[in-house]
């Protein structure tokens, strides 16, 4: 390994040199004018690999191409899949960004560029490490292999039927076994703080409904008809308070069924990370926390379930008053759920206490947009011993092992087709604004995000 770090240690300009020229590519794609810009990207990512002697397949889908790419294949030794996204979030509004978001700029330490943390930025460190293995020993000690996408922020619709076997004569075989491995590596999340790297062992689900009521067959003057027919507004605000309770329970019959409670060593090893409540009400900007009861911040953040509301609209919203009663209301809202949830179960008593509450004269539509169960690895499984050392080899600290309240969809993928756990080595840290103006990725952290990658390719494969 001591060759491998000086090789990382003299090429640190070229990896910093390459990573600004992909960032300079603005493939955002939910936006189809940015097309030629996300299979450009594509293509820096497909002749990357070809240029390292990894194979590199290029697969056309319904939506954005998706690259995979692995190693020399070397018999009986352990198999790593790699996923990443090279898609970018739209890096709207523009205004408030300090520097143009497809012009990486260097301050403070930091690189600033729309994708520099989500995901360029810690995809790529893993390709570098794949590279100085190859260029210094002229291989890699296990087998190392990629799947790439190009829609990871607008739904996965191509990564979908390719996990659904969609593209298995493509592929020359079932996709089962075309990413068959024995773990999976994403780096798509961050430290637990400046200087304190976190390796992320469990994610929320999430389930996302739409509701839509209507009332009279146009809106009514409020003076003239109110108090003779159910409003849909009011009505809309009712049926959603009654979800919950004044103690942060959910109130859908159900659904609470089923959940893995935390361990006493995971409350404490939570506690032990001395979160500073105080400090997290100050950087947002609230005078006081909320939650469901009898648990504290951490683990209402990343260990418990959550309703909330994440959008609402009707009536009259224009400058002025208009005593309007509107004819329609709706909303947008989601739970995020944890290991031991069941989707049909939570459907089925959400659709039961949403009629309870809704009152006479209003027609409800409830619409599934998608959902996503909880996942949680295992902290016995050997190989998160074997990335908390090669993390601890690449940051100088040893990682905290923690939960995230955010769901990674192709997590439970890989999980429920591969049969495989995946484990979450972050590069980033909480305040690089992923999906806002002035995204940033600590170029320090990104050297040694490339340093433990490389690190964990040895420690696997001594496994």
């Amino acid at each position: 390994m001591e060759k491998i770090e000086s090789w990382l240690e003299e090429n640190r300009s070229r990896f910093q040199e390459d990573l600004f020229a992909l960032l300079r590519l603005a493939s955002i794609g939910t936006d189809p004018a940015y097309d030629d810009q996300v299979r450009q990207t594509a293509t820096w990512i497909h002749e990357f690999f070809q240029s390292i002697s990894f194979t590199s397949e290029w697969i056309d889908t319904c939506g954005h191409p998706i690259i995979f790419a692995q190693s020399p294949h070397i018999e009986g030794a352990p198999t790593v899949l790699v996923y990443g996204h090279y898609d970018v979030q739209p890096p709207d509004p523009l205004e408030l960004w300090d520097t143009p978001p497809f012009e990486p700029t260097e301050r403070n330490g930091n690189v600033y560029a729309r994708g520099a943390t989500d995901d360029k930025g810690q995809m790529i460190t893993h390709l570098f490490s794949c590279e100085a293995w190859m260029k210094v020993n002229g291989g890699l000690p296990l087998n190392v292999k990629f799947l790439i996408e190009g829609e990871e922020e607008s739904g996965s619709s191509g990564l979908n039927e390719l996990l659904a076997g969609v593209y298995d004569e493509k592929l020359g075989m079932p996709v089962a076994e075309k990413l068959a491995a024995d773990i999976a590596v994403i780096s798509d999340t961050s430290q637990y703080g400046p200087g304190q790297p976190a390796i992320t062992y469990g994610l929320r689900g999430i389930y996302y409904f739409e509701l839509r009521l209507k009332g009279p067959n146009v809106d009514l003057h409020s003076g003239a008809f109110g108090g003779s027919v159910s409003n849909p507004a009011n009505a809309l605000t009712e049926m959603l308070a009654a979800l919950k309770d004044d103690h942060g329970r959910i109130q859908v019959p159900g659904f609470y069924d089923g959940i893995v409670e935390l361990t006493e060593e995971e409350r404490k090893q939570f506690a032990g990370l001395n979160f500073d409540d105080e400090a997290y009400k100050k950087s947002l900007g609230i005078d006081e926390v909320f939650g469901e009861e009898g648990f504290t911040t951490l683990e209402r953040r990343w260990a418990r379930p959550t309703f909330d509301i994440n959008g609402l609209w009707s009536g009259y919203q224009g400058e002025g008053a208009k005593t309007v009663l509107p004819a329609e209301a709706g909303a947008k809202f989601s739970f995020r759920l944890v290991p031991g949830q069941d989707l049909k179960t939570i459907k089925s008593g959400l659709e039961k206490l949403l009629a309870e509450n809704c009152p006479p004269g209003i027609e409800m539509k409830l619409i599934d947009m998608h959902g996503a169960n909880g996942v949680v690895v295992s902290l016995d499984n050997p190989y998160m011993k074997l990335a908390a050392n090669a993390v601890e080899k690449g940051f100088g600290t040893k990682p905290v092992f923690t939960r995230s309240g955010g769901s990674i969809p192709v997590v439970l993928s890989f999980r429920e087709l591969l049969g495989i756990d995946t484990m979450l080595l972050g590069w980033g840290l909480d305040d690089d604004n992923p999906h806002s103006p002035n995204e940033k990725f600590s170029l320090s952290d990104f050297f040694k995000g490339i340093k433990s990658s490389a690190w964990l390719w040895n420690e696997l494969a001594a496994k």
